[in-house]
C-alpha cells in the first residue's frame, strides 16, 4: 500500500465498532459497504488492498474515490423490491446507520464461509436524541441478535446509549458465517 494513499485518507472517522472488528475480515475476499453514504468506511478500508464494494442511492459524495483501483461503486436503491446486490459472496459486509428490514434476512446469504457481518445502527430509544425517530428505522430490543443468532456465530453484540460522535441509542453486532 502506498503511504501517500494511507495518509490521504487518515483523517476520516470510521465507526469505532467497524475499526474494532474489521481485522476479522479475510484479506483475500471482497468487502461490501452497504448504504455507504459519504464513504467513511470505504476510505478507512482502502489501505487493506482488497476490493471494496460501495453501494448507495447517491454516489455524489464519493466522487474523490472513483479513480481508486480497489473500490467498486454501485448506485442502487436498496429499497426497491427488485434490487439485488452485485456479486454473491463477500468476505465482509459492513452496514452502519441504515436499516431496511427486508435486507436483514438476505445478508447472511451474501457472506462467504467465514465471512464477517459488522452491523451498527439506531435502536428504539434514539427518538429521545434526534433522528431517526420513526420506529420503522429503529431496531427493536435485541433485534440484531435475534435476527442472526440462528444463521451466524455472534462474536459481539451491544445495545446501548452512546454519546460519541453524537448522543444516540444504538445496536451493533459482529457475526461470522460458518459451516
Amino acid at each position: 500500500m502506498d503511504r501517500k494513499k494511507i495518509s490521504k485518507y487518515s483523517k476520516i472517522n470510521p465507526s469505532a465498532w467497524v475499526k474494532k472488528w474489521a481485522h476479522l475480515i479475510n484479506r483475500k475476499g471482497k468487502i461490501l459497504d452497504l448504504a455507504c453514504g459519504n464513504g467513511r468506511h470505504l476510505r478507512y478500508l482502502i489501505a487493506r488492498d482488497q476490493i471494496i464494494v460501495g453501494i448507495d442511492i447517491d454516489l455524489s459524495p464519493l466522487v474523490s474515490l472513483r479513480n481508486e483501483t480497489n473500490i467498486e461503486l454501485h448506485c442502487l436503491d436498496l429499497e426497491k423490491k427488485d434490487t439485488s446486490l452485485p456479486d454473491l459472496e463477500y468476505a465482509g459486509i459492513i452496514v452502519t446507520n441504515y436499516l431496511h428490514r427486508p435486507l436483514l434476512n438476505a445478508l447472511p446469504d451474501y457472506l462467504s464461509n467465514q465471512g464477517v457481518l459488522i452491523y451498527e445502527t439506531f435502536a428504539i430509544g434514539n427518538e429521545m436524541y434526534g433522528r431517526p425517530s420513526n420506529p420503522d428505522f429503529l431496531l427493536r430490543k435485541n433485534e440484531l441478535n435475534e435476527q442472526y443468532s440462528d444463521s451466524l456465530d455472534i462474536i459481539a453484540f451491544e445495545e446501548k446509549f452512546i454519546d460519541t460522535p453524537n448522543p444516540a441509542v444504538i445496536q451493533r453486532i459482529c457475526a461470522v458465517k460458518s459451516d
